[in-house]
């Protein structure tokens, strides 16, 4: 499924209208194709129709040093993702994108084109923190104004587009769940092209944002909660996947979660989630929506230990009836509240909330059709749009849907009923989705941009308007809804306030603590005052690194050299001088790493230099790395590993790797000529 653009654009485009055939028909159809070329006789199983549309026209680009066309892609399959950062089903095929670029990661190069929905999404620092809380790997165009949208005729949230290796479009496919059709094309694709000689298969690399962010105590913290009893305060510390505990006055009490990514059982410390957001708590047991695990897991704060009460840990695909708690897949649990011994939670995938009596052993479907829209009426035929945030009084849910921008009350018993309290609904043809805004009003009137938080408090409801970068306040005696904290520009200042999509928020005492998501903070707020304050958790540091797994270094001929003189000093210098394509420099904003081995015992370098990677600096066309020397005489033979970036004009948006291998005896003479080794290599690739 997909979030379909009501309001489409149209104009003159260089995508020719009437061929565009999803690729799911390019499939399926393959066998009745012209093909363009063939291969000794094979017939190309998917052949370009016409040439891809250019990739120009984005306002800026992102996880890339430069601009990217499709000319410095030529040689790759280049597969185009449509996408806005509110939609559900643009997150549930970003895991597909990763599967895809890890087992193509030479052939397949993903470009993500951000086409916004919200206004809120067209801004780019706004598309920057999205990559960086999704966790993207791969180039990001902000087509902040629809133009290579239009180019393709784009009209659904998500969608993919495949181009081949000779630029050729070769066709699209709307939705989600497609990772196994793309698999195989793309498989095939390979296997053509490599055959053909037309497959350019040396690694690439890009910049990407997260080299530039720096770590901190949080990162992106979604969901918050207090325990006003035991002095309390739980936030989902989402992308640093853990929970941390707090008391009111900022003493860190508990992580819970290693920090890495995982759906394992256990104590605090062996414990695993995947980007987990809301929380609700039933006496001494905590329950987790473990969103990108879609699972809900328990938490037994008495024995300190981690199990999953309900879902399978795969996403479900198409509507789902319910069924036994650990044989149901789940999509995307986003948040959780309980009333009466029952757990009640926003599946924000199927647009529907589910419930789970605390003890029976079954979770189902409570409200909502499963279809994406603002409709009221009955529980079961009532439209929800990405439920996000949930909430109650004791007697009534009330829920904010993302997708619909609406504050929603939903009454329970057999002839429950779905109400909007604040925002557009009922309108035809899915409109509703698209009318959002930031007007203090009543009732319809009123517009919110995209809100994911929401607490009952006091006859009201305090709504985290996350795409507004404001607080606001529904009395729901009258349904008026106004801005209670915030300027409604992004910011991080504290007089006036300023939030960046805060997505969470909760009421002890006279106090409300914020979760302000983009800024990586939690701030403390009096309600009286609306003094405002930074709320920091004592002693808390981000979790331990998670060490990446390498990536296999690309094998390069062995060059043997002859014995190098060097002269005794502190540290000898290895300089490379590669040549490279015309028109390309070295990346300054890239790794050059050197790993040197010992092929014999020696007493030149010590062993902390060894099999380790070293990092360069460039200096013109030449790379130097420095390597303390421990001896003042002897010799010894090394292996020198090198790898170095390349790009168009130094930091052009598509970087190359050359690497070289050589083997060479180091000796330290006094008359040596210098301390320098040096080498010369063309690009391996």
């Amino acid at each position: 499924m997909g979030c379909r653009l009501i309001a489409k654009r149209c104009g003159e485009t260089t995508f020719r209208r009437g061929i565009a055939a999803t690729l799911l028909m390019v499939a399926t159809s393959a066998a009745g194709l012209s093909p363009s070329r063939s291969v000794q006789g094979a017939e190309n199983p998917f052949p370009g129709r016409f040439p891809a549309p250019s990739l120009d026209g984005g306002v800026e680009w992102l996880n890339t040093s430069g601009e990217i066309t499709l000319k410095d892609l030529r040689g790759k399959i280049v597969l185009l993702d449509f996408w806005t950062y509110c939609c559900i089903n643009c997150m549930h095929i970003l895991p597909d994108l990763k599967y895809l670029e890890q087992k193509y990661p030479n052939q397949l190069v993903v470009i993500g084109v951000h086409a916004p929905k919200f206004e809120n999404e067209r801004d780019t620092e706004n598309i920057r923190g999205a990559i960086l809380r999704y966790e993207i790997a791969h180039p990001v165009i902000n087509d902040a104004n629809m133009t290579v949208a239009r180019k393709y005729q784009f009209s659904s949230w998500p969608t993919l587009v495949l181009i081949d290796p000779e630029g050729n479009f070769v066709g699209q496919q709307p939705g989600e769940g497609s990772r196994e059709l793309f698999d195989e094309v793309i498989g095939k694709m390979v296997k053509f092209h490599r055959e053909k000689g037309t497959l350019d298969e040396s690694p690439v690399s890009f910049v990407l944002e997260r080299a530039r962010a720096k770590a901190g105590p949080l990162k992106f913290p979604g969901k918050i909660l207090i325990d006003e009893k035991n002095d309390r305060l739980f936030v989902s510390d989402s992308n640093h996947n853990r929970i941390v505990i707090s008391s009111f006055d900022g003493k860190l009490k508990e992580i819970i979660g290693s920090g890495a990514i995982g759906r394992t059982n256990g104590d605090y410390q062996a414990a695993t989630f995947d980007h987990p957001q809301g929380m609700t708590l039933v006496d001494e047991m905590l329950y987790i929506a473990d969103t990108e695990n879609h699972l809900i897991r328990a938490i037994d704060l008495d024995r300190k230990s981690v199990t999953t009460l309900a879902g399978t840990g795969e996403q479900a695909r198409g509507p789902k009836k319910g069924g036994a708690l650990l044989r149901t897949q789940l999509n995307s649990p986003w948040a959780i509240t309980h009333l009466d011994q029952t757990l009640y939670i926003c599946m924000a995938g199927p647009h529907q909330l589910w419930a789970h009596k605390l003890g029976s052993s079954r979770i189902e479907p409570f409200a909502g059709s499963a279809r994406e829209d603002i409709l009221d009426g009955s529980r079961d035929d009532a439209a929800l749009a990405q439920p996000s945030g949930i909430t109650t009084d004791g007697k009534v849910l009330y829920h904010v849907d993302s997708e619909g921008s609406a504050v929603r009350s939903v009454t329970l018993g057999r002839a429950g009923t779905v109400t909007t309290i604040v925002g557009a609904h009922d309108f035809p043809n899915g409109r509703s989705l698209f009318e959002f805004g930031d007007i203090d009003a009543v009732g319809d009137e009123a517009r919110l941009q995209h809100p994911l938080g929401i607490f009952y408090h006091d006859g009201g409801l305090f709504v985290a308007d996350t795409y507004n970068h404001k607080i606001k306040h529904v009395d729901l005696k009258t349904r008026t809804c106004t801005t209670w904290l915030g300027t409604g520009k992004s910011g991080n200042g504290l007089n006036p306030v300023e939030l960046s999509e805060p997505a969470d928020i909760a009421i002890v005492g006279d106090v409300m603590f914020i979760t302000d998501t983009n800024n990586h903070r939690l701030l403390r707020t009096d309600l009286k005052s609306k003094k405002t304050e930074e709320f920091v958790i004592q002693s808390l540091t981000p979790p331990p690194a998670v060490e990446a797994v390498a990536p296999e270094e690309p094998t390069s001929e062995l060059a043997m050299l002859s014995e190098q003189t060097v002269r005794p000093g502190e540290a000898l210098t290895i300089e490379l001088t590669p040549t490279l394509p015309e028109g390309f420099k070295l990346n300054p904003l890239a790794a050059q790493t050197l790993r040197l081995s010992a092929k014999e015992n020696q007493a030149l370098v010590a062993d902390d230099n060894l099999d380790t990677k070293l990092e360069g600096t460039i200096e013109g066309d030449v790379i130097r790395w420095t390597i303390p020397i421990a001896a003042t005489s002897g010799s010894g033979s090394f292996e020198l590993k090198v790898s170095y970036a390349y790009c168009r004009d130094g930091t052009g948006g598509v970087c190359k790797f050359g690497t070289a291998r050589w083997e060479v005896p180091i000796r330290l003479a006094p008359d040596a000529a210098g301390t320098a080794v040096s080498l010369a290599v063309k690009p391996s690739n």
